[in-house]
């Protein structure tokens, strides 16, 4: 009797060989196995430039079918596969060349899918290539600032306003010179005193007023949401009334807060592509919460769990518990709605977290509403943004 490897070898043989085998083998694949046929057939059965197929065409207009390939090679390939199939796309697709022929990167319009690409295959890359990648993804990190920066700032500060005094501060915080100066009118001459009417407390100016975390899931099918994030994140990095922590991760946690001044620094830092642990991330974040009603931590992920998918629900509870805001994003990018893990987003909708997908020039709006406090499934209504159902558990 044949062993499950035996029987297995065939279909191994297709998967090799090609569609050219089909016939031979009389086998016909389906769902995952026939997408890993194409994921494998996109590099090694295309036209070889050797062979005098015009390969020179400008990488832009390829770049979102490259940064879907990117993200399902992940999916289908342990790391060592990963890195070979990379170093074979570089060479097979001539990307090298392109980066490296000024009149080709001239012709190359730096858009978020070309982005995504250059920092996914960042590792694959030789010095001199990465170089000139830094460059591409500089000019479209410089078009997003132009257009997402202002927004972003306007909004936070808005949200925050400029009363950065207290109402109602504590003994330790009263402005005594202010009150009295606020009170002098309620001077009571009989008791050689004043009953003040208003106490004033000491303006928390330069200091913080929220804490911000993001919490980005850096699979290559996140990659565009990346890229979106950590501009966002280095926008919010420079504004006093906030303090910001940027976390990227798959089955490991990097904490990228200190890159935040520089998000070509930061891209180049982040390592797409692995697996996925949310919870691991969640954990992590958790122990960064020093005010938890002060906080909102924004996870951007598709919320396909590789981790202990249980665990990750009691963190996001006790973080929701504790009086952290947490808001879940499928996605931050220009796609639209994000295919995701349906069921852990209708999970943790019933806990409490808002889960929708965002568009870039939704977020700015967004962080305004969450720092203020408004109801976002109010807000979410109001925007025409879809949120996920709640699910039992």
């Amino acid at each position: 009797m044949s062993s499950p490897e035996q029987r297995d070898l065939p279909r191994r043989w297709r998967l090799v060989l090609g569609p050219a085998a089909a016939t031979s083998y009389g086998m016909d694949l389906h769902g995952d196995e026939q997408r890993l046929d194409e994921v494998l057939g996109e590099l090694y059965d295309a036209p070889d430039p050797a062979e005098g197929a015009d390969r020179r065409g400008g990488l832009g207009s390829s770049a979102p079918r490259l940064a879907r390939w990117l993200g399902d090679i992940r999916r289908y390939f342990p790391s060592s596969v990963v890195r070979l199939m990379q170093k074979d796309a570089l060479e097979r697709w001539e990307l090298q060349r392109l980066l490296l022929e000024p009149e080709l990167l001239a012709a190359a319009e730096p858009d978020i899918h070309l982005a995504a690409a250059l920092i996914s295959l960042n590792r694959a890359m030789p010095a001199r290539t990465r170089a000139t990648a830094r460059l591409v993804v500089q000019r479209l990190v410089d078009q997003l600032l132009r257009r997402l920066e202002l927004p972003l700032r306007s909004a936070v500060k808005g949200a925050l306003g400029r009363s950065v005094q207290r109402s109602r501060p504590r003994a330790a915080e009263i402005d005594w010179q202010r009150t009295i100066r606020a009170n002098l009118q309620r001077y009571q001459k009989e008791l050689g005193t004043i009953i003040p009417e208003r106490i004033l407390g000491r303006s928390r100016r330069g200091k913080s007023l929220r804490d911000i975390i993001l919490c980005i899931d850096q699979s290559g099918s996140m990659a565009t949401s990346v890229v979106y994030a950590s501009v966002f994140g280095a926008v919010l990095a420079s504004l006093p009334a906030v303090a910001t922590r940027m976390i990227v991760f798959d089955t490991a946690v990097a904490d990228l807060s200190a890159e935040l001044r520089d998000p070509v620094d930061l891209l180049f830092g982040a390592q797409l592509g692995g697996g996925t642990d949310i919870h691991r991330a969640l954990v992590h974040c958790e122990s960064l919460v020093q005010r938890p009603r002060d906080t909102v931590l924004v996870l951007i992920s598709d919320l396909c769990e590789g981790g202990d998918s249980a665990q990750m629900l009691k963190t996001a509870q006790r973080l929701i518990e504790s009086g952290v805001q947490l808001i879940v994003l499928l996605a931050l990018s220009d796609e639209g709605r994000p295919a995701h893990d349906a069921r852990h987003a209708g999970l943790l909708a019933a806990l409490g977290a808002p889960v929708f997908a965002c568009t870039p020039d939704l977020f700015p709006d967004l962080m305004a509403a969450a720092l203020a406090r408004k109801d976002l499934e109010l807000w979410a209504a109001g925007k025409g943004v879809r949120l996920e159902r709640s699910s039992a558990t």
